[in-house]
């Protein structure tokens, strides 16, 4: 599902003594089956644009393409049901968001509120559950006799629940340990791959932009100001650093080695995976010099 920004801006308390604007402007593509990070400092829009993604916040000016369904400044629209059916999102700490007495009734409410039948929003927990590697005597426990991580693994699972086409995670690592950090991240890239979703990812991280996406855009102060492949996006430090933002943990390090090197390799590193295979080509040809 294809996801466009058009002109949009957003004020909050709009035409109150409060009113304060957050987006200006702001033109995005996101395509069909795409990995979208967005990234910038805090208060730099990224959470008033993702409340866009699926109608929860509505353009002050401008309008949002979602899929076959436009979201415009000023018009009523009566599909929106239809758009957060569609676009699920991750929040921070989605753990908070559980509230049923069972993990197997928390993950059905959601696809039975939206007119799922009953057996149907039952198959999809038992799959998820299994899906997201919970032991499937979990379905009948309270989530909040769980430990944190498969809190939060339920939380997701509610989420995907909904079948949607787009899901939108916002902080989705927020509170976890390095470990526990990589294998949600994981977690969501193979769902990325494998049932073809349109992902989009909030973050402050550049690690995870870098390693994740295929596409990125920086917000700043409540503008798009620069979008692009990770390549052409961290290619330019100065740049990053006009809008307070650092290059990835991988980068830096690669850096570093040139300058002992005194000779730079071939290809931007975003990964420290690639960073060492880009290191072992490089000393071999050095060798066989």
């Amino acid at each position: 599902m294809d996801i466009t920004l058009q002109q949009v801006s957003y004020a909050y308390a709009k035409n109150t003594p409060f009113e304060k604007r957050a987006l200006f402007d702001v033109d995005l593509h996101i395509p069909s089956g795409s990995y979208q990070a967005i990234i910038g400092h805090t208060g730099s829009g990224k959470s008033t644009v993702l409340q866009h993604l699926n109608a929860l916040l509505k353009p002050t000016d401008g309008s949002i393409q979602i899929g076959d369904v436009e979201v415009s400044a000023g018009k009523k629209n009566k599909q929106l049901r239809k758009v957060r059916q569609k676009v699920g999102i991750v929040f921070q700490f989605p753990e908070h968001q559980l509230f049923d007495e069972t993990v197997l009734k928390d993950i059905m409410f959601g696809p039975m509120n939206f007119g799922v039948p009953e057996q149907e929003a039952k198959r999809r927990a038992i799959e998820l559950v299994s899906l997201l590697g919970l032991p499937d005597e979990v379905l009948e426990k309270s989530p909040f006799d769980l430990s944190g991580g498969q809190m939060r693994r339920v939380a997701i699972a509610g989420v995907l629940a909904m079948n949607p086409e787009v899901l939108v995670l916002d902080e989705p690592t927020a509170g976890l340990d390095p470990k526990g950090r990589k294998e949600i991240m994981d977690l969501f890239y193979r769902l990325h791959k494998e049932k073809g979703l349109t992902t989009i990812l909030v973050t402050h991280s550049m690690e995870d932009a870098a390693r994740y996406a295929d596409r990125i855009a920086i917000m700043h102060d409540g503008k798009c100001v620069l979008a692009g492949t990770p390549q052409e996006i961290f290619s330019d430090e100065g740049r990053l650093m006009d809008f307070r933002l650092e290059l990835p943990q991988s980068m830096k390090f690669q850096k570093k080695v040139e300058q002992m090197m005194g000779k730079k390799l071939p290809a931007l590193c975003l990964t420290e995976e690639m960073l060492a295979e880009e290191l072992a080509r490089f000393l071999k040809k050095e060798r066989e010099l």
